[in-house]
């Protein structure tokens, strides 16, 4: 079913690579939140790619969310057709497909796919994690003060609420502490690249399911761990995802208030 997902992702990309190239339709969801007329297209492809496919799971695209599913849902599969629009929509080539196939709670299959750059992250629960066809290893670095840590803003920065109030306070905790912080701007990738050891944890406020359901995996079967703020298991409900190499993960969590 692994291969499925990649050709999917491929044929999609297909679809983003086009939009790169081409004028787009921009819309807004809220202030400073984007979608284009190939967020669209890409989601519509792939839910039609795999409804035949996979036909006893929930299909949750990041455009055509209903608001009332149930994330605890036994099967499902979660779609961003590209994550990171505002970096796609600027020309900047830092943003990913991403498919996450979920049991139980538990993530079993996932591809993220960066048309641009023709990285191709996936794995199999037990099986590894790969980009293309190099698996990935975590970081092994152990002292957070020397460490480079990804994280991403919330689209309710706008209203300088708790979402807002918390950024700063973790930026002001964390910075003095660490190598540096990097906001890329695509948190699948975030994950991904985390998972390849490019950087040594990931930490953001209000992300949705789409947004980190196929990181999720890749990270964790490249050795990387995922938890929520009082380092529990992460869940869909949490507000923060915090996710690292394993082995900085308890002093990353001592600099992270909760919410």
């Amino acid at each position: 079913m692994i291969n499925i997902l990649k050709q999917i992702v491929i044929d999609a990309g297909e679809i983003v690579k086009e939009g790169y190239n081409s004028k787009k339709d921009i819309h807004h969801k809220g202030i400073v939140d984007l979608v284009t007329n190939y967020d669209i297209k890409c989601e519509e492809f792939i839910i039609s790619s795999l409804k035949n496919k996979f036909i006893d799971y929930e299909l949750i695209g990041e455009e055509s969310f209903n608001s009332n599913f149930d994330f605890t849902k036994a099967k499902a599969i979660y779609i961003d057709p590209i994550d990171g629009t505002t970096n796609f929509i600027h020309g900047i080539p830092h943003f990913a497909i991403s498919i996450g196939v979920w049991e139980n709670n538990n993530p079993i299959m996932a591809v993220v796919y960066n048309p641009i750059l023709n990285e191709m992250f996936w794995a199999i629960a037990g099986g590894g994690a790969y980009c293309n066809n190099k698996k990935l290893r975590v970081s092994e670095q152990i002292n957070l003060q020397q460490s480079l840590i990804g994280t991403g803003f919330p689209y309710a920065k706008v209203n300088r609420g708790i979402e807002y109030k918390w950024v700063i306070a973790s930026i002001t905790n964390l910075l003095p502490n660490i190598r540096d912080i990097r906001r890329l701007g695509s948190a699948s990738l975030d994950l991904c690249y985390l998972a390849e050891g490019k950087t040594d944890a990931f930490y953001e406020i209000d992300l949705k399911p789409w947004d980190i359901a196929g990181g999720i995996l890749i990270l964790l079967e490249a050795g990387g761990k995922v938890t929520n703020l009082s380092n529990k298991k992460f869940n869909f409900n949490d507000k923060v995802i915090v996710a690292s190499n394993s082995k900085i993960h308890i002093e990353l969590l001592s600099f992270l208030d909760e919410v």
